[in-house]
């Protein structure tokens, strides 16, 4: 049909001007979570991926528009949380969505903020201008936050006998919190506010490997970075592994393991290490099975 009018037209240009302005703010950001360490990075620098390798040279190769969310490293989830939680405020809120990556103990935080604060009301106004968030008076707000997912590599969440063991350091904070039995118990690591966690277990294991419950990182054992619920861990291998010291795999996917024991709602196995090649270590290189994270963030961004 013909326009009738000078008029229309503009009005009509008008209203598609206004629709482009309606979504030209939205951003997805890929969020980086670190884990124990004594070295975070910046803890109010966005762009300090000291933890991580150094910032990336391009924003793709860690994902689009890349963010360090760091936190000490050592403290109680409970009393750092909050700083995840302003990081989610900020870049996961309104029109703009989040990837997000987490190493470690990276993973008890990001569980806790869901599962205790996922339903609850925030300010989505947020914008975000070198790493300050601001908030507009009286801005709009919503429940929970946009996550697209959650990479989880060496995860944590299930803790580890390290911790048990007494083999770390027992003055700090957050090794009471990596003890197996606390971490399963610090919050529902079911409720995921439906947020898929997609889980990277690797199995290149050390010296330490005698402690720890089956296969393992040489830091964490498949129990917790495959994403198995329970009290405490089970042992989970890779197969082909001796039906006397190991007999029941991690498996694939959602599915229950071998041995029955079940995964965490919304936790998938996506990456299990078969060649015992990926250890723990983040080596502030990308290394270890973190490198197949990233692997992940930026082919998403693509």
């Amino acid at each position: 049909m013909q326009l009738s009018s000078r008029s229309t037209r503009l009005s009509l240009l008008a209203l598609a001007v206004c629709a482009m302005a309606g979504t030209a703010h939205a951003t997805n950001y890929s969020l980086w979570i670190n884990g124990r360490t004594s070295t975070p990075g910046s803890l109010s620098s966005p762009a300090d991926f000291t933890y991580w390798g150094g910032a990336p040279a391009l924003a793709v190769q860690a994902g689009i528009n890349p963010i360090s969310v760091n936190w000490d490293g050592k403290s109680h989830v409970s009393t750092t949380n909050a700083g995840i939680q302003k990081a989610l405020d900020c870049y996961c809120t309104g029109s703009n969505w989040c990837y997000v990556a987490v190493h470690s103990a990276g993973n008890l935080q990001i569980g806790y903020a869901l599962s205790k604060y996922g339903n609850t009301v925030r300010n989505s106004s947020a914008v975000p201008t070198d790493g300050v968030c601001t908030q507009a008076s009286g801005g709009a707000k919503q429940t929970g936050w946009n996550i697209k997912f959650v990479d989880v590599g060496a995860g944590a969440a299930g803790g580890s006998e390290l911790a048990d063991s007494g083999a770390w350091s027992t003055s700090e904070e957050l090794v009471q919190d990596l003890k197996t039995s606390t971490a399963r118990a610090m919050y529902d690591h079911n409720l995921t506010r439906n947020v898929n966690f997609y889980m990277y277990a690797g199995a290149k294991g050390a010296v330490t490997s005698a402690v720890l419950k089956g296969q393992n990182d040489s830091v964490v054992a498949y129990h917790s970075t495959g994403g198995t619920s329970g009290s405490a861990g089970t042992r989970l291998c890779n197969p082909g592994q001796s039906s006397l010291t190991c007999p029941y795999d991690l498996t694939m996917g959602t599915a229950a393991n071998e041995d029955g024991s079940k995964k965490w709602s919304f936790h998938s196995v996506v990456f299990r290490d078969d060649t015992e090649v990926f250890d723990h270590y983040v080596n502030q290189n990308w290394a270890g099975v973190i490198s197949k994270v990233r692997t992940h963030m930026v082919d998403t961004a693509k």
